[in-house]
Order: structure tokens, then C-alpha cells, then sequence
């Protein structure tokens, strides 16, 4: 051991992290003084007694003494090891409640899960995602902000939200994401109407020329929508403007004009004939329904959890 301790660290000047050793190796030598046997502290701490050894010779060529005397009858802490241990357990109690600290921070993160979701994804998808987070996080809270793809994005941007989901075209600004399911949609109408008794399909020009019942600017069908009919003369003025699906729906059905509605919103109506969808060629309605979340802040918590269940 002599060759140790004549060894000196290199640069005092180095990062401390280069200087002091790490939590396993203060462990190991704690779990050696404890058993007087380096075999024993190497099960302790879930390790070969091979690297056990080579562990406590980086330490000691780290530290420039010797730590650890190996005979036959066992391993005995020097003199230099044994202040070296006690240091070593007042950094392992401050560890230890630095550990506590974080697991509490943690605590506190994973308590509560604040959601913003477009108006489908709120209204069909989401109830089922969140019932099976709970069954995964019974004690987490969750909250819901629902709204058109562009307020999804000012709650994730000004820290209002912990994950969010929008419809749409792109990405927003700011934001970044991963695509999680796919939607169409559709024109529908009440069987009163002239269209769903029409034997052609509506082409583009038409669609574009007819005031429509419409979602509000912001929303994700509306980019799609608005997209896919600007080479076709752009959407003519609606018939009426209304900022829920729901709403949409309910006006199509009254007979107030043809919509365009996704398809997971009308399963029901369509089965029972309260709306008919009219076939469109030409022009293709599809979109992708997104998870988003600040630029560089990947989910984690019951948001890594929620965004995983979007994808089982």
C-alpha cells in the first residue's frame, strides 16, 4: 500500500467531481469498515469482490493515500482510511437527504397533471386515456383545459399546461411533438338535406362555394379544412362559426346545413341516420392528432405515463 500513499492527485485545481470520490465507492468503503472484509461489503453493495478491489485502488490512487490494509484474516481500515470513512458518512447523510429532497420534489410533480386537449381529443379520446392512467396513478389529479389547437398551445407555452394535444397540420411554433393517431373528416348533413340525397360525389369547387357550419379559426379542423380548399377558391363565408364539436354537431343534425365534423365524432349519428356523410372527391380531409409539449422539456411524470398509454 505504500506506493498509494505516495501518490499525489494531480491538479487541486481540477473540477471536484474529479477529486472526490463518487457515492459508490464512499458506500463501499463504509460497508468495509462495517464488515472488516472486502468480500462481504462487495455482496453488500451488489458487486464482484474483483471489482471491489479495483474500486477501492481508484480510490486510493484518487485520493493519494492508502485507505484499505488486505491480509489474509481480512481488510483493515488505515489510519488515513478511517478518517476518510468518517467524512464519507457525512457526505452519504447529506446524500441521503438530498435524495429525500428530490423524492418529495417528485412527490409534488406527480401529484398533480394538467392537461390541454383540442376539442375531439378532449371529448373522444381522452376519457379513456385518463381512466386508464388512474387505474396506473390513483393519486394523481388531473385537470383538463379544453380548446381549439391554438389555445392548447398558449397554455403549453405559458406554463399553464403539463401536456397537451391538438389537431391539425403542424406542429405549433414553439412546441415540439409526436404524432399519436390519425383522423379523417367528414361532410355530413341531415338526411332533409339536398346532398344526402345526391347520387354523385361533391366535388372540391362545390364544398368550397357552400357556407358550411364550421368550427372558429384556431381550431385544428379548420387549418385542415382551409388548407385542403385553398386551391379550390378558399372556404366561402359560414353558415355559422361555432367554437365546440358538440355544437357543430347539433346544428348539422337540426337541419341548419352540411358540417365537417371528425369521424370520431359522429359514429353515433351516422348508425342512426340523424346524419348522412356525403362522399367528396378530390380533395383529401385527413389530419394528424399530435401530443405536444415545450420545445426541449420531453414529458415526464404521470405526463411521460399519459403520453405512453396514447400510444398502447
Amino acid at each position: 500500500m505504500s506506493s498509494a500513499s505516495s501518490e499525489h492527485p494531480s491538479d487541486g485545481g481540477a473540477p471536484l467531481s474529479h477529486r472526490v470520490p463518487d457515492l459508490g465507492a464512499l458506500e463501499l468503503l463504509l460497508a468495509v469498515a462495517r464488515h472488516g472484509s472486502l468480500g462481504r461489503a462487495a455482496r453488500e453493495v451488489g458487486i464482484t469482490q474483483p471489482a471491489a478491489s479495483s474500486r477501492i485502488r481508484s480510490m486510493e490512487r484518487q485520493l493519494g493515500v492508502a485507505l484499505v490494509d488486505r491480509s489474509p484474516r481480512g481488510s483493515r481500515l488505515t489510519d488515513a482510511g478511517a478518517l476518510v470513512t468518517d467524512w464519507a458518512r457525512r457526505i452519504m447523510e447529506a446524500a441521503e437527504a438530498f435524495d429525500a429532497g428530490a423524492q418529495a420534489l417528485r412527490g409534488r410533480r406527480d401529484s398533480r397533471l394538467r392537461v390541454a386537449a383540442s376539442m375531439t381529443i378532449a371529448e373522444y379520446l381522452l376519457p379513456g386515456w385518463l381512466i386508464a392512467l388512474r387505474a396506473e396513478r390513483p393519486d394523481t389529479a388531473v385537470s383538463l383545459m379544453a380548446g381549439n389547437s391554438a389555445v392548447v398551445a398558449e397554455r403549453l407555452l405559458a406554463d399553464e399546461a403539463d401536456l397537451g394535444f391538438v389537431e391539425g397540420l403542424a406542429v405549433p411554433d414553439g412546441l415540439d411533438g409526436a404524432v399519436i393517431a390519425h383522423d379523417r373528416l367528414a361532410v355530413v348533413a341531415a338526411p332533409s338535406h339536398p346532398w344526402a340525397r345526391r347520387r354523385r360525389r361533391l366535388d372540391p369547387a362545390e364544398l368550397a362555394a357552400t357556407p358550411l357550419i364550421l368550427r372558429e379559426r384556431g381550431s385544428g379542423t379548420r387549418q385542415v379544412l382551409d388548407s385542403a380548399l385553398a386551391a379550390h377558391g378558399g372556404l366561402a363565408q359560414p353558415l355559422l362559426e361555432l367554437a365546440s364539436t358538440t355544437a357543430v354537431k347539433a346544428a348539422a343534425v337540426s337541419g341548419a346545413g352540411p358540417a365537417v365534423l371528425s369521424e370520431l365524432a359522429i359514429t353515433e349519428e351516422l348508425a342512426s341516420r340523424r346524419l348522412v356523410e356525403i362522399p367528396v372527391e378530390g380533395v383529401l380531409l385527413r389530419r394528424d392528432l399530435r401530443a405536444v409539449w415545450p420545445t426541449g422539456h420531453r414529458p415526464t411524470g404521470p405526463a411521460r405515463d399519459l403520453l405512453s398509454l396514447t400510444r398502447g
